[in-house]
């Protein structure tokens, strides 16, 4: 990873210049390479690419704190960059600058086993952490499918297939250490589960996706190993049945663990694409966390409302290689809906509205869906009102992508009206903005002068979130 002359030479002076001081400090961990900087300028999204002028593999915080110096005093852009797995943009560089890159600061540097905390670098993946800590009992919940970066996931608020029980990143955040864009440090709490003492600047920075700090060190919340896990697949004879048995699940106070509904043609792309056998109907696949005897209250419980709301042959167990094939179907659910349509790119989205308006707006979507003549399957984490779809759209057809666009503006506008917002989990970063202004009003300034305040001169992750 070496400095290209001729890109370096390309650039503004003082951007160049940037690149020199940066090299000088971490050595061949820069590269302005074309290769390097294609691929930290890609995602997994629709959006366009948008290429750093350098990626920097960092290894400290320190480094971190000189990095931003140096950015500042060059007025360099900086784009903080985790497993690369979100899917608003979050990680494109629309001004250039510079990609922190922070796989390298991927130590767990402590567990309290008694306090069921942990702090952990933000290059740490949630796999690798649970893989840490298999043998102390505890574990970390918030699973958002891909094996994506403790930082990241922080940067976003994500969730994912456990939020329903466990909550979010919002919940299970305890502290955070950021480099603020003038290179200070700030530790945002102490490890105490509570405290009244000042502003809540651990909840400022979880979900502000790089704007206005670059984490560096998280404290997590931990939980212990359920003793008993059971789980199982209900295929239902409507998508409304479905979401219906969800919602009553979560208002009969049944402690579910896991609630995920996949619409028909996801099941028909899970069973192509990791070989399963499921029926191709809308289907719910759930899971219980708790002893021997409630995990299988629960499921009983849950089979009788699932059979209310027109649910068919309930199936569940408790054995873990069962139940991991079933999640691991689930977690691949976005590459199974790319094998269905060879040749066509995903155009990945989420909304969440209350769970009272939930069927109601999964069923006008799914309606929506068919008239618009579009290939999407559905999927979601139904027991807190989130669901996604991936939407596999002709990149040379331009009437569809227009369509798409079109389809995507009305599903934003749907959950709106219902109350609801234009993203559960996913984040704003690029492809979102322009729905801010609906959902938060006269909010999006008060956020705009947050970032001012903590950023005057916009470098960090410039050209997400809001415009400044």
């Amino acid at each position: 990873m070496t400095m290209a002359a001729n890109v370096v030479e390309d650039l503004p002076g003082t951007r160049a210049q940037a690149l020199d001081e940066i090299g000088a400090l971490i050595g061949d961990r820069l590269s302005t390479t074309a290769a390097m900087r294609l691929q930290y300028g890609e995602d997994h999204t629709w959006h366009d690419k948008a290429e750093p002028d350098g990626v920097a593999f960092v290894e400290s915080t320190q480094e971190v704190v000189e990095i931003v110096k140096i950015c500042a005093r060059h007025n360099m852009p900086i784009i903080p960059y985790g497993a690369g797995s979100s899917l608003e943009g979050h990680i494109r560089a629309p001004l250039g600058g510079v990609t922190l890159e922070f796989s390298k600061m991927n130590k767990v540097l402590r567990v309290g086993q008694e306090d069921m905390d942990c702090t952990v670098e933000p290059g740490v993946t949630r796999k690798q952490l649970n893989t840490y800590l298999r043998d102390t009992g505890l574990f970390f919940p918030i699973d958002p499918g891909a094996d994506a970066s403790i930082g990241g996931m922080t940067a976003t608020r994500a969730s994912g297939t456990n939020a329903v029980r466990y909550g979010t990143m919002r919940e299970n955040v305890l502290s955070i250490k950021a480099v603020m864009a003038d290179g200070s440090i700030v530790t945002t709490a102490s490890r105490a589960r509570k405290s009244s003492a000042g502003y809540d600047l651990t909840r400022l920075l979880v979900g502000s996706e790089g704007t206005l700090g670059i984490i560096t060190e998280v404290s997590l919340k931990l939980y212990g190993i359920p003793e008993a896990i059971s789980g199982g697949v209900c295929p239902f004879k409507t998508l409304k049945g479905a979401c219906d048995a969800a919602i009553e699940t979560i208002q009969m106070g049944i402690p579910i663990a896991r609630v995920e509904l996949l619409d028909a043609l996801h099941v028909k792309a899970i069973n192509n694409y990791s070989k399963l056998t499921l029926p191709e109907e809308d289907t719910l696949f759930v899971e219980f966390h708790g002893t021997e005897a409630s995990v299988k209250e629960q499921a009983e419980r849950f089979g009788e409302i699932a059979k209310d709301n027109g649910g068919l042959d309930f199936e569940w167990s408790s054995d873990p290689e069962e139940r991991n094939r079933l999640w691991a179907a689930r977690h691949d659910s976005f590459w199974a809906g790319m094998a269905i349509a060879p040749g066509r790119r995903g155009f990945v989205t989420d909304v969440c509205v209350p769970i009272s308006r939930l069927a109601e707006c999964v069923t006008e979507t799914k309606r929506d869906i068919d008239e618009t003549d579009l290939i999407a399957p559905i999927v979601g984490h139904v027991g807190d009102g989130n669901f996604h779809l991936n939407i596999m759209v002709d990149p040379d057809d331009e009437d569809e992508i227009a369509r798409t666009k079109a389809f995507s503006g009305r599903l934003v506008e749907r959950a709106l009206a219902m109350e609801g917002t234009s993203t559960g989990e996913h984040g704003v970063g690029l492809g979102k903005m322009k729905y801010m202004e609906a959902e938060h009003g006269a909010g999006v300034d008060v956020m705009r002068q947050i970032k001012r305040a903590l950023d005057p001169q916009n470098i960090l992750n410039p050209g997400k979130i809001i415009a400044v």
